[in-house]
């Protein structure tokens, strides 16, 4: 009986440290706070120091290289694919202004990664990286610090548009206004 109750005490000591050591990699593998974008490729994804690709939940910035969405979207929209083109290098400009070299917060949506294997994601600038916030549907706050909401801005400045794709729809509403914002005052590129 000693050794039946000494071998289920050793056993859920065991489970409990493998629960532990499973829930802080877990725990860890989840924060993304305060972390380097080292490089934007193009308006709507970017490199983490990490060495994570971070496709920007609920976007769309015009491409701003040849590839097959470039043409699916020149098809789709009538547009010439030069002139694509030039609103897609606007736009990663834009996104690089905005964050390259500088520390941000990461949000994760319910699903992490798109079927490139790119991790999703919301993206926070810490306001004293900024010399003003102008609005405050792109400004949120967490402890009491405030945040440009990157996804959102770029959007209400103009440079892309929203996009959808369930389940990962938090902030498609707000996205969804700030485009139509956007549009109606010629922000961005819908000043051209």
């Amino acid at each position: 009986m000693k050794i039946c109750i000494k071998n289920i005490s050793f056993l859920l000591v065991l489970i409990g440290l493998l629960y532990i050591l499973l829930f802080s990699v877990t725990a860890k593998k989840n924060t993304y706070d305060n972390i380097l974008v080292v490089k934007v490729f193009d308006g709507d994804t970017i490199l983490l120091e990490s060495g994570e690709k971070v496709r920007l939940i609920g976007i769309d910035c015009p491409e701003a290289y040849e590839n097959d969405k470039l043409t699916r979207d020149a098809q789709r929209t009538g547009q010439d694919i030069k002139a694509i083109i030039e609103m897609g290098k606007k736009a990663t400009e834009f996104t690089k202004n905005l964050i390259e070299g500088k520390k941000i917060r990461l949000e994760l949506d319910v699903e992490r990664k798109d079927k490139y294997e790119r991790l999703l994601a919301y993206l926070f600038l810490k306001a004293s990286n900024l010399r003003i916030i102008r609005d405050t549907d792109t400004t949120k706050f967490k402890n009491g610090i405030p945040y440009l909401f990157v996804n959102a801005e770029i959007i209400a400045d103009g440079f892309a548009q929203p996009m959808a794709i369930p389940p990962n729809v938090k902030y498609a509403e707000l996205f969804q206004k700030l485009y139509q914002d956007a549009r109606e005052n010629k922000r961005g590129l819908w000043n051209l």
